[in-house]
């Protein structure tokens, strides 16, 4: 395989988000596919840099935990773990990648990566309402502990 060419945690973690059913090799046939499919689009880049980037862009810096107080359960924003943050935006990656039917997985994942690279896209969108839905509920910060 092509696993030192590309050898980093962060394609690890890719691997194992894209896995299913425990078919790895299948899952790293999808991810080297991406990487080969971001050279083809943008030729004197590093594959591994626009993921890096992609997935920096698409981190959550905050999100809402419910927390129940006296009955009633608030939305308390609170500031995501950094290993969270990589893990929710790689799920958000891959599962909008994986909602585009009719087009092949790598294909779809490579798109979304080039997206979420250029600070647009799906993971893009879905970090920014977790943002706004922290930014309207920060009256409820004090719930924290």
């Amino acid at each position: 395989m092509e696993d030192a060419k590309y050898h980093s945690a962060l394609v690890s973690r890719l691997i194992n988000t894209v896995m299913s059913s425990g078919k790895k090799a299948t899952a790293q046939k999808i991810v080297y596919g991406t990487f080969d499919r971001i050279v083809e689009k943008n030729p004197q880049s590093n594959p591994l840099e626009i993921l890096q980037r992609a997935v920096d862009n698409a981190k959550p810096r905050l999100e809402v935990k419910p927390r129940r107080v006296g009955g009633a359960t608030y939305q308390v924003p609170v500031e995501a773990n950094p290993e969270r943050q990589t893990a929710l935006a790689l799920r958000w990656l891959v599962d909008f990648a994986n909602s585009k039917k009719g087009a092949a997985m790598q294909e779809s994942l490579a798109s979304e990566i080039m997206d979420a690279y250029q600070g647009q896209g799906n993971a893009i969108r879905k970090r920014d309402e977790v943002h706004k839905m922290a930014q309207a509920n920060k009256a409820f910060a004090h719930f924290r502990w």
